[in-house]
């Protein structure tokens, strides 16, 4: 007997970094995501395999259910030392799942290549909550750390705003199909950015004038969801790219990449890597490849929609 279980991908579309602090964060579930599917095992361990968006095996390691219960300090990080520690705090909240077990056979399929950086880490920590009957916020806290909106977007097949609320999340349903969508494109920047690295230097350049960025922040999303046309939703996340500019101390990735770009460029997440938001009256296509960025997304190719 097999079990399937999936999770979707994300993107953080305002908010970055201000949520860990209680921001409004407004973020979009992707088409693509990840599956974890598990079968019964023996001797008791775990067969891990890992494959990317086109089948091909990155990943393939045992775990030995005593590595999960004493979770051994590594002294590198890897993969194999990443997952132990993940499953060794699921264990910690819902031990059944290796005390009733004779062992595993787990395969993790990803839709998008891993580098995207829409959800490696926050869809296998999803998939495993939902594996082990455990709270994937809490897993999250207890492992990899962050504010969580991309668990909420793991779960959610719609548009979300989220925020922390004396550190629970908030997942709030909203509703976001303008005509511009047309004109919205996400762009990858050929390279993987780091959240951690990102979030360090976040806390290490916080101000003491969190509370009224956070309000700044909050009015900008709403604004932003509550747009009528191309011209005033461009001029909000412009805003709104100019804010965390000034707050990180960061120049813009329009500033440092795409000066010449007749039309609007955000980055998403994590600034410097990834992926970027586009919106262009024209098709911008063509200009991004000339830049050398290959990877150019519609917004229906790239955002669930229920």
């Amino acid at each position: 007997m097999k079990t399937t279980f999936y999770s979707n991908g994300k993107l953080l579309i305002t908010g970055e970094y201000l949520v860990l602090d209680g921001a409004r964060a407004f973020a979009l579930p992707t088409k693509f995501g990840q599956n974890l599917i598990v079968k019964e095992g023996q001797n008791q361990e775990i067969i891990w395999k890992s494959y990317n968006y086109d089948d091909q095996l990155w990943f393939e390691d045992v775990i030995y259910f005593s590595e999960i219960i004493n979770n051994v300090e590594a002294k590198t990080e890897t993969v194999k030392t990443t997952l132990i520690t993940i499953l060794h705090e699921a264990y910690l909240l819902n031990a059944d799942f290796i005390n009733k077990s004779e062992g595993y056979e787990i395969s993790t399929h990803l839709t998008f290549p891993k580098n995207w950086g829409l959800g490696t880490s926050s869809t296998l920590l999803n998939n495993i909550a939902q594996w082990t009957k455990i709270d994937a916020y809490t897993l999250l806290k207890n492992s990899f750390g962050g504010s969580g909106y991309d668990i909420a977007c793991a779960q959610n097949n719609t548009p979300i705003v989220y925020r922390l609320e004396k550190s629970l999340p908030i997942v709030e349903k909203v509703a976001f199909n303008p005509e511009f969508t047309k004109n919205i494109f996400f762009v990858y920047l050929n390279k993987k950015q780091s959240s951690k690295v990102a979030i360090t230097a976040y806390y290490n350049n916080k101000n003491e004038n969190l509370s009224e960025n956070i309000q700044d922040n909050n009015k900008i999303t709403k604004a932003i969801l509550e747009a009528k046309t191309l011209n005033e939703f461009a001029h909000f996340v412009e805003k709104h790219e100019i804010h965390l500019s000034n707050i990180l101390e960061l120049a813009t990735i329009k500033e440092i990449a795409f000066p010449d770009f007749n039309g609007v460029v955000k980055s998403l997440g994590a600034w410097g890597g990834d992926f970027v938001m586009a919106i262009s009256k024209e098709n911008p296509k063509e200009y991004f490849i000339r830049k050398g960025y290959e990877t150019i997304l519609t917004y229906d190719e790239m955002i669930l929609q229920s």
